[in-house]
């Protein structure tokens, strides 16, 4: 790719292409008053065979990554999705190089709103993301165990939730014992005594 190339012929507006000397990047695609603007790609150099690879393909704005575009952090790691200004925002899907998937919401570069992470070994959380970190209502499959947690998060810790049986028979590790079903015997009268005590309180704050 790069040989062929000339060191700076970046178009004030259309297509055009670029190299910097300094890092030896190179982008090819369009261009809007001397900056990245439109559809494009940016390549850099291999430290060890000297080849160029893709860092980035998508849209840009501005000079600054904004659109639909697909990034490479290495070779088994990169994130195909929505960007703003340099950063993951929207939806986006980030495959990791230890075999971890996420898919779902972004903002200022991290999981933020609702996302699934399916980690290698095939468990996986469902539920909502603030500032990377699981924040809020989340469901966490043992796929592994046989086990569903379900409960409230705050900062990658679960606070409270329920955990219960699931595809326990099939999972490759199964927990010794199974929880527990349990039943309540007089749901009806359970309600009517949870109302009584209810209305009790309101009456007590009149």
């Amino acid at each position: 790719m790069p040989q062929a190339l000339e060191r700076n012929s970046a178009l004030t507006l259309g297509k055009g292409t670029k190299i910097w000397k300094k890092k030896g990047a190179v982008y090819e695609g369009d261009w809007k008053f001397g900056k990245r603007d439109g559809y494009g790609t940016l390549s850099l150099p291999d430290q060890e065979t000297g080849k160029y690879r893709r860092l980035y393909t998508g849209w840009w704005k501005g000079d600054k990554k904004s659109g639909y575009g697909i990034q490479f952090f290495g070779p088994k790691e990169y994130y195909e999705g929505e960007w703003c200004g340099n950063q993951r925002s929207g939806w986006g899907r980030m495959y990791y190089s230890n075999g971890d998937i996420y898919e779902g919401h972004w903002l200022n570069d991290k999981p933020d709103g609702e996302g699934m992470l399916r980690l290698k070994n095939g468990n996986r959380y469902e539920g909502y993301w603030k500032r990377g970190l699981k924040n809020g209502l989340g469901r966490f499959f043992h796929l592994d165990h046989g086990q569903l947690f379900e409960g409230f998060w705050v900062d990658n810790v679960a606070k409270c939730g329920t955990m219960i049986d699931f595809g326990r028979d099939e999972a490759p590790e199964p927990t010794q014992f199974p929880i527990p079903e349990v039943k309540v015997l007089d749901p009806d009268g359970l309600l009517e005594e949870a109302l009584a005590m209810f209305r009790k309180i309101q009456e007590e704050g009149d």
